[in-house]
């Protein structure tokens, strides 16, 4: 695991002006945007491997993206993606078993039987949750996304060795963590709610994955966070 407490320095990232890296010389690469929860997925997965010194970082501002991103590198155009040994892979799921399973570093997906099952079960409804969440924005937000904080409150009691999804950080948390972190911000700043009330389980999930310096190292700034959602997703709080 990376060496605590040193904050890596965080390049500026590439906008339509900026020249393209010397693309499949060998070097490994992921894109990410720094704001971005997806990109987020597969940054703290690098970081929790230790691989800062085998996986260099290269930002892209999804503003104003560079045109090379798209025609030499990933036709989707969106981030995270992963240049390694002359191809590039994307989708942020997909990347952290890729990660995981590619390089050295502590493994992120466990052998047990019942947490494996279990964690594909969590992960394969991520992305339902994390779209309810942000519809629930929109609505009666905290009514709607209650149940949701509830669930939850409800799978981190499944396993007792630990605090994360499957007791131990696994894949699980790296693929939640992103999305917990912005709602947790955003419900405390704009609606006045605590999502961890009630739910002590969470509380501590909170917690200690922010004793986690592979993932503490990819927070966003909280403020420029809230007015991010404020503005895509909230235009009635502003």
């Amino acid at each position: 695991m990376a060496t605590a407490g040193v904050q890596e320095a965080r390049p500026a990232p590439l906008t339509s002006t900026s020249e393209p890296p010397p693309l499949f010389d060998g070097t490994t690469r992921l894109y990410i945007c720094y704001y971005c929860p997806y990109a987020q997925r597969a940054w703290i997965t690098r970081n929790y491997k230790g691989l800062q010194e085998k996986i260099k970082l290269v930002p892209i501002d999804l503003g104003n993206r560079p045109a090379w991103y798209k025609e030499k590198v990933y036709p989707q155009n969106k981030v995270p993606s992963l240049e390694h040994n002359g191809k590039v892979i994307g989708e942020s799921l997909d990347l952290i078993k890729y990660i995981d399973a590619n390089f050295e570093g502590p493994s992120l997906v466990p052998t047990d039987p019942a947490k494996k099952e279990f964690g594909e079960q969590l992960v394969s409804q991520v992305d339902s949750v994390t779209t309810d969440l942000y519809a629930a924005l929109k609505g009666d937000a905290i009514r709607q996304a209650s149940p949701i904080f509830d669930s939850f409150e409800n799978a981190l009691g499944k396993f007792d060795d630990g605090p994360f999804f499957l007791g131990q950080f696994s894949w699980v948390d790296i693929a939640y963590v992103p999305f917990i972190e912005r709602f947790h911000v955003v419900f405390a700043e704009v609606f006045k709610h605590d999502i961890t009330e009630g739910r002590p389980k969470l509380r501590t999930f909170i917690e200690e994955v922010n004793k986690i310096d592979a993932y503490t190292q990819t927070r966003f700034d909280t403020k420029e966070l809230v007015d991010l959602y404020k503005r895509r997703f909230l235009p009635q709080q502003q």
